[in-house]
């Protein structure tokens, strides 16, 4: 199974980004979406951007994130 998390691109620079979520940043290759532009939300696949989506989706999907991370806590 394959996991690609929603992230904010903060900036860009060549082939490569820096996006952001939940206040982590990481630097992302985007040559397999190289439309992106700064502000957009991309799935991130290790380490490359893979797909571009909407800000509501991806915000969602934070969301859905933080909340599996809520309970988990709350098990522990």
């Amino acid at each position: 199974m394959c996991l690609a998390v929603p992230m904010r691109v903060k900036s860009i620079r060549g082939d490569k980004a820096i996006v952001e979520a939940g206040g982590t940043s990481y630097e992302a290759s985007i040559c397999l979406t190289p439309q992106v532009k700064v502000g957009d939300y991309v799935l991130l696949h290790t380490g490359y951007a893979i797909g571009i989506i909407d800000k509501k989706e991806a915000e969602q999907t934070l969301a859905i994130f933080r909340e599996m991370e809520t309970l988990s806590d709350d098990e522990n």
